[in-house]
């Protein structure tokens, strides 16, 4: 791995951990083991820094996450389902600290703040990509779908986070499936499913 790579990897864990405002530039460069130097040799700031690992975690987050999805269901109706199994999951397990994406909207609160904004194109790829699963299931409304499921998501993450109580996301599926029985009433599937389009590495 390279230096950068180490910095960017080492960075990702301490930011999303802790937060981006709480953790210095030495704790990074201790933790990853590399020099001050060869840190702006690659990156002009901190901010900098914050970027490129909020895009690593992007990369790593939809990914694994969709992948995931894909392999609970054969169907696109039975994923779209299963978006709140893959959820559960995560929130339950010991590493989990709530939404990166949201987390670093609160540290980066200006709408165009380049950190921000990535933040929220991650949103617009997942967003996107549930839209897609809601198309090939049939919808009516393949888009309306995906906004009332991804609201379902958001909101029982937030909720799990803060509470510490991972049932939440059992109270949205039940939620998401009456969305769901609603909004995949009579619906043909439009074409089969087809592999996601994965983040760049």
């Amino acid at each position: 791995m390279s230096p950068r790579e180490k910095l960017v990897e080492t960075a990702a864990a301490l930011f999303y951990r802790h937060g981006c405002h709480a953790v210095g530039i030495d704790t990074v460069l201790a933790e990853a083991g590399v020099a001050k130097m060869t840190l702006y040799r690659h990156f002009r700031s901190k901010d900098e820094l914050v970027l490129a690992a909020l895009r690593r975690m992007d990369e790593r987050f939809r990914n694994a996450f969709m992948a995931a999805v894909e392999r609970a269901s054969d169907t696109p109706a039975g994923r779209l389902d299963a978006l709140f199994d893959v959820v559960r999951e995560w929130v339950r397990g010991k590493d989990f600290y709530g939404c990166p994406f949201i987390n670093v909207t609160a540290e980066f609160a200006a709408h165009d703040d380049p950190v921000h904004v990535a933040a929220a194109e991650h949103k617009r790829l997942a967003l996107e990509y549930i839209e897609r699963l809601a198309a090939e299931a049939g919808a009516a409304d393949a888009r309306g779908l995906a906004r009332a499921l991804k609201v379902l998501l958001e909101g029982c993450t937030v909720l799990a986070q803060v509470t510490g109580q991972p049932g939440f996301v059992d109270d949205a599926q039940q939620a998401a499936r009456l969305v769901l029985q609603e909004g995949l009433r009579g619906a043909v599937p439009a074409r089969a499913p087809r592999r996601p389009r994965r983040a760049r590495t």
